[in-house]
């Protein structure tokens, strides 16, 4: 194949030197950059990565910073000398951090200064593969010169050959490892392609509408698959970058309204938090700049698309559902188009059809063109494993043998352990993950279904559904409940009078509440738990189910019925 024929992430560069030469790219707290100096300044450093380091074609280089604009300089920098990139979890322990690095072995270490994460405890020497550790930025009251510590502005300045260099690839074009989120086991690294990037950016800009004219929020930590998809589909069309060390809803409602924010990615837990903070004020015109919203890391409830819709009047909200293996999305739903003035309220509350019987789990809408997926099924309810192949797939975990066992005559597909179903009209739904999967007296039950049906109840605030180990049915089903505020919670349902249940829960209350919503018998919890903290999530939002089942089992010992 011609070298002109590949897809490069850096391809984006021309464009934004020419489209975007005297416009501003990015900005960082007071730190503004034109296209013109965007450009020169990735190429200086990929110069001096080159001269100074001596970095070559399928070195690694890891990464534990917050967002910045050095941060995007890095990513493509690193790239367009054929170096990959492995972005770490700032919120990673130390351990984990080391785990990382002996897996990726990278040759140079990228931190910023930030104190309390990993990085500001972590002792170069330790990790026989780092030869160089550099700071993005210079602090002032740090000696570099006697700690042999090398920055990105030393890197910059050190280059005298930069304009002459022209960008070439890793090994089997390999650009990026990025870590999974690790909600079971260790994270793993995913090496993705440039072409992997390039196709999904192009999928982001056709389902979202990203353009040129694009104010676009860092809301989500580059060293995530959504953030990193997301942020280079932004430099492909040449838009605006605002990035924010890290997500707070505060900081976020501030940049909207500083700098006219056009775009922006959430999880739902990040939307709930900026809704808690507009309720606490007067809402303002500002929010009517935001026009594009993607949401992952879970489904939207109806209640909180609702006050989003509220929030963000002219906004297009669209929601996708992926996983890292796949470079992120797989598929997009339109929940709401502000120019349309639609929004499909069936798909949105997850309402069954007259001809089905079986429930029908969460819709995440159509595959983005360039998905292949099938239904692995031999059941009658035509659920099972969701498989997908195609250009947007990763080339494998960075230093693993594949230890996963193919699907029977499916060898050429990869598996996502997720189960789902197709409907008539090509939309994908969503019934449970297999890891999650309880087996409760030989029956197969899926807690996202019966979280779904629990969540109905306008008593119940969150709910997330385990099994719990079981001498005579393998494993129960149990519920852990989080009652909005103005319920409460009782466990001797026997002593409420009729007064007391208008706005009281119990564990016979949902029992009984699922049965009405015709949720199978063996589907319906042994046992509801009262929750009084937040459920824990990934830095991406995605629930620790295990996590949950582990403080469940640990504390019903003593307390068979809260937690």
């Amino acid at each position: 194949m011609s070298i002109y024929s590949q897809a490069h992430i850096c391809q984006c560069l021309t464009r934004i030197s020419t489209l975007r030469h005297n416009a501003t790219v990015t900005i960082t707290e007071t730190r503004r950059k034109t296209g013109e100096k965007f450009v020169a300044d990735v190429l200086s450093l990929a110069g001096g990565l080159v001269e100074v380091v001596g970095l070559k074609p399928g070195d690694v280089v890891a990464i534990s910073a917050l967002n910045s604009d050095l941060y995007l300089e890095w990513l493509l920098a690193v790239t367009y000398v054929g170096g990959i990139c492995a972005p770490f979890n700032y919120r990673w322990s130390l351990a984990e951090a080391k785990s990382a690095m002996e897996v990726v072995r990278p040759i140079l270490l990228v931190t910023d200064v930030n104190s309390g994460y990993w990085h500001s405890k972590f002792r170069v020497d330790t990790i026989s593969s780092i030869s160089w550790h550099v700071l993005m930025e210079h602090p002032v009251e740090l000696d570099i010169t006697a700690n042999g510590i090398l920055t990105t502005e030393m890197l910059k300045k050190l280059c005298v050959k930069s304009q002459s260099l022209n960008y070439v690839w890793g090994p089997d074009g390999a650009a990026i490892i990025c870590f999974t989120s690790g909600t079971t086991g260790r994270p793993k690294g995913v090496t993705l392609s440039h072409s992997a990037f390039t196709v999904q950016s192009l999928a982001k800009i056709a389902a979202v509408g990203y353009g040129e004219n694009d104010v676009y929020l860092h809301t989500a930590p580059l060293c995530h698959i959504g953030g990193l998809s997301s942020a280079l589909a932004m430099l492909m069309v040449g838009g605006c970058h605002v990035l924010i060390p890290k997500f707070e809803a505060r900081l976020a409602l501030e940049a909207i309204d500083q700098h006219g924010v056009t775009s922006l990615i959430t999880v739902p837990a990040m939307l709930s938090d900026m809704v808690s903070v507009i309720r606490t004020k007067e809402a303002k015109d500002s929010l009517q700049s935001i026009k594009k919203i993607l949401n992952g890391g879970g489904s939207l409830s109806a209640e909180l698309l609702k006050d989003a819709i509220q929030i963000f009047p002219r906004s297009k909200i669209v929601s996708a559902y992926g996983m890292t293996e796949a470079c992120s999305s797989l598929t997009f739903m339109t929940l709401y188009d502000s120019a349309k003035e639609n929004c499909d309220q069936s798909l949105m509350k997850g309402e069954t059809r007259p001809e089905f019987h079986e429930p029908r789990g969460v819709c995440v809408g159509k595959t983005a063109p360039h998905v292949e997926l099938k239904i692995n099924s031999e059941d009658v309810s035509h659920a099972g494993l969701i498989l997908i192949r195609g250009p947007h797939m990763m080339l494998g975990y960075w230093g693993q043998i594949p230890t996963e066992k193919p699907v029977p005559g499916n060898g050429d597909w990869f598996d996502t352990g997720d189960i789902g179903r197709l409907d008539n009209d090509g939309n994908v739904w969503l019934i449970g993950r297999t890891n999650d999967r309880i087996k409760s007296g030989g029956e197969n039950v899926y807690p996202e279904e019966v979280e779904a049906v629990v969540s109905k109840h306008p008593g119940v605030a969150g709910a997330v559904v385990v099994g719990l180990p079981d001498s005579r049915f393998t494993e129960i089903v149990v519920a852990c409940i989080q009652p909005k505020p103005t319920w409460t919670w009782s466990d001797y349902s026997s002593k409420l009078s009729a007064k007391d249940d208008d706005r009281c829960l119990t564990s016979q209350i949902l029992q009984n509440f699922c049965k009405e919503n015709n949720l199978t018998g063996f589907k319906v919890p042994k046992y509801c738990i009262l929750w009084k903290k937040p459920f824990p999530l990934t830095t991406t939002g995605k629930l620790r189910r295990e996590q949950v089942r582990s403080e469940v089992i640990s504390h019903t010992q003593i307390f068979p019925c809260r937690l």
